[in-house]
């Protein structure tokens, strides 16, 4: 209680990750690691696409925003709850619970609808290959960049607001490693319930039918590489759309758990281990998915590597 003595009644008390686990410690140095594996992985591939002309494609335009995104998702939550950790701290501002939540939340929002237009430029790709260039040109490249920031933003700005409106009773411990949306409604003196529905609904349009639109998109790919006659070229096509698709099962399939199920049937274990998959876990998988299995992306850093060491 001493150290609570000091926490202003308008802040929230973050429990942090597993709060009960023996070996917390641990865990948070492994967390760390992942957080410097994140973010020079993702700061590599943005630099790679950036100073290697072949990969000036939209492709890889695409996927230098999802690195960016992933840089900002990841140190939305990670470095908070690192520093917490070490100096002992479990308190957070009202402000910054606020602050925090809208970053999550318009970041993974953002991410959702880049993974549905990134699966849309590989259905260009593989199924107009002719039109690829009219139709993915740079204008609409940009396009399709701002619209998933903007999207992102505006949803978030929205439900952080609400959020943040509901009175808390009693103690504003949050059974969390940071400000998600789901652990701070369980603080409400109020019924949510008919909030927690309006939830579900945005959660179809932002997780559900993305999901839905990138296996349309990628039944169509798989039905047209079947029938291509160059195995050099199946192969290629089966390689790029398989990592995207690993990044989309990883991302969207615990994001549809979290939001998308009765907040009643969860735990506080459950929650975060999903939340700290999408939220951590996945930005550290993303460039390395992409990088390993793509023959450009490995060929770029070679060239950097060659061009630095000679």
């Amino acid at each position: 209680m001493a150290k609570r003595s000091n926490i202003s009644t308008t802040d929230f008390i973050l429990l942090g990750l597993f709060p009960e686990f023996q070996y917390a410690s641990l865990l948070v140095y492994l967390i760390l690691l992942v957080y410097l594996i994140a973010l020079t992985g993702n700061s590599i591939l943005i630099f790679l696409i950036w100073m290697d002309v072949h990969l000036h494609t939209p492709m890889y335009f695409l996927l230098s925003q999802l690195s960016l995104i992933d840089l900002f998702y990841i140190s939305s939550s990670v470095p908070k709850m690192v520093i917490n950790h070490f100096l002992g701290k479990h308190s957070i501002s009202f402000i910054g619970c606020g602050t925090q939540m809208f970053l999550c939340l318009s970041l993974g929002g953002a991410e959702c609808l880049l993974l549905t237009l990134m699966s849309y430029d590989r259905f260009v790709a593989v199924c107009k290959p002719l039109h690829y260039t009219i139709i993915m040109n740079s204008k609409v490249c940009l396009l399709m960049a701002m619209a998933s920031w903007t999207e992102g933003a505006l949803n978030s700005l929205i439900h952080t607001i609400y959020t943040m409106h509901f009175p808390v009773c009693g103690l504003k411990e949050i059974n969390h490693f940071f400000c998600e949306m789901p652990a701070i409604l369980k603080l409400s003196c109020e019924d949510t319930s008919d909030y927690e529905m309006v939830v579900f609904v945005v959660s179809i349009i932002f997780i559900l039918i993305p999901f839905s639109l990138i296996m349309a998109s990628y039944i169509r790919i798989f039905l047209t590489v079947l029938r291509m006659n160059s195995p050099e070229g199946r192969n290629k096509a089966l390689a790029t759309c398989s990592s995207h698709l690993t990044v989309v099962s990883l991302y969207l399939g615990s994001g549809i758990v979290v939001y998308m199920t009765p907040g009643s049937s969860h735990t506080p274990a459950l929650d975060q281990g999903l939340s700290m998959f999408y939220t951590i876990l996945t930005p550290m998988l993303n460039p390395i998915i992409y990088s390993l299995r793509n023959r450009e992306v490995v060929g770029a850093l070679r060239k950097v590597l060659r061009k630095n060491l000679i």
